[in-house]
C-alpha cells in the first residue's frame, strides 16, 4: 500500500519520486527494465541536444565535461541521483494492469500487486517502434534500435528516416566504412536534426559519399537487397542491413485498458488536464513524453520535468482538502 505508484523509472519518473519524497508521501517506482531504461537503449555515442542543466531533476546539479552531455554521463547522473536519494524503485518489474478499486488503484505487475491512492504514468514511448509494415521487416537484418557503428563496417547499409537517430546512424556507419543509402520520405534532411550535425549530413549527400533517395519509401526487404519506391519508380539496391529509424510510440493499448481516453485523430493524444496532469481517470496522472501521443517530438526531459511538481502540487492540495474535511 502506497500513497503513489509511479510507473516508469526514466528521468521524469525519478523526478516524480523526488517530489513525492520531499512531500513526505509514500511511493514506489515500478520499471519493467533497467534504471532509465530508454536512455540505456540510446546509441552508445549519443550526445544530447540539451545542455546538462536542462536535464537536471530535483534541483540536483548535473555536471558534464562538455556543454552537451553524453548518454553515458546521463546514465551516471540519474543512477547517482537514485542511489544518493535512496529512491524506492523496483526494477525489472513490468506493470500488467491498473484497475480502479474504491479509494484508489490496484496495480498488478509481473511479480506481485500493489494498491495506491494515486498513480502516475511516466512510461515514455521508446519501447515500441513505429513499424513500416512492409514485406521483410521481420528479417534478422532489420533493426529499429541502432547502437554503435563498428558492426556495420564494410557492409551495405540502408538507413530509413531523416531525423536525429537516422542521421547519426548514417554518419557514424559511413565513417566506419559502410556503404550507406538513406531512404527519406520528405524532400530534405529533417529540420529537427541537431544544428551542428545537419550540415555534415547534407554535405555527405551532396558529395555523393552517402546516397539519399528523397520523397521515397522502402517498399520491401529481402535477404540480399531492398526495394525503394522513388518518384522515378522502383529502385532495387543491394543490401546487408537495414536500420529503420522510423520513430517510436507509446503503449496506446495499455493507456486505453487503464481507462484513459485518446483523441480520435491520428495523434492519439491522451486526455489530461494540462494544469494538473490528471487524466480523465480520477487520481491517475501522466508525466513526460507519454503526454504527446504520436506527437513524440512535443515533450522532452527538459520541458516535462515540471510535470513532477505540477502533479505533486495537485496531490498535496487533494490531501490537504481530505484532512480538512476529516478535521
Amino acid at each position: 500500500m502506497f500513497d503513489i505508484i509511479i510507473v516508469g523509472g526514466g528521468p521524469i519518473g525519478l523526478a516524480c519520486a523526488l517530489e513525492a519524497q520531499k512531500a513526505g508521501l509514500t511511493y514506489c517506482i515500478l520499471e519493467k527494465g533497467c534504471l532509465v531504461n530508454s536512455l540505456y537503449h540510446y546509441p552508445y555515442n549519443m550526445t544530447f541536444f540539451s545542455t546538462s542543466e536542462r536535464l537536471e531533476i530535483g534541483g540536483i546539479p548535473f555536471v558534464s565535461i562538455s556543454v552537451k552531455p553524453t548518454r553515458n554521463e546521463a546514465l551516471e547522473y540519474y543512477r547517482r541521483v537514485t542511489l544518493s536519494n535512496r529512491l524506492n524503485i523496483h526494477l525489472q518489474e513490468e506493470v500488467k494492469s491498473i484497475t480502479g478499486n474504491g479509494d484508489g488503484y490496484d496495480v498488478t505487475t509481473s511479480k506481485t500487486s500493489y494498491h495506491a491512492r494515486y498513480v502516475v504514468l511516466a512510461t515514455g514511448f521508446y519501447d515500441r517502434p513505429v513499424m513500416m509494415n512492409i514485406p521483410g521487416e521481420n528479417l534478422p537484418k532489420v533493426t529499429h534500435y541502432y547502437k554503435e557503428p563498428h558492426f556495420y563496417a564494410m557492409q551495405k547499409v540502408v538507413v530509413v528516416g531523416a531525423n536525429n537517430s537516422a542521421v547519426d546512424a548514417a554518419l557514424e556507419t559511413f565513417r566506419k566504412g559502410a556503404e550507406v543509402t538513406m531512404v527519406i520520405r520528405e524532400s530534405e534532411v529533417g529540420k529537427r536534426v541537431k544544428y551542428w550535425v545537419r550540415p555534415d549530413m547534407e554535405n555527405r549527400i551532396a558529395e555523393g559519399s552517402v546516397k539519399a533517395y528523397f520523397n521515397s519509401t522502402l517498399s520491401a526487404i529481402y535477404s540480399d537487397r531492398v526495394d525503394i519506391q522513388t518518384p522515378e519508380g522502383l529502385v532495387t539496391v543491394a543490401n546487408d542491413y537495414v536500420i529503420a529509424a522510423t520513430g517510436y510510440q507509446p503503449q496506446f493499448d495499455f493507456l486505453q485498458n487503464t481507462g484513459i481516453h485518446l483523441s480520435e485523430d491520428e495523434k492519439l493524444r491522451p486526455d489530461y488536464n494540462p494544469e494538473t496532469m490528471e487524466t480523465n481517470m480520477k487520481n491517475l496522472y501522466l508525466a513526460g513524453v507519454v503526454c504527446g501521443g504520436m506527437d513524440t517530438h512535443s515533450w522532452f526531459i527538459e520541458n516535462s520535468r515540471v510535470h513532477a511538481t505540477m502533479i505533486l502540487k495537485d496531490i498535496l492540495e487533494k490531501e490537504n482538502c481530505v484532512q480538512h474535511q476529516n478535521s
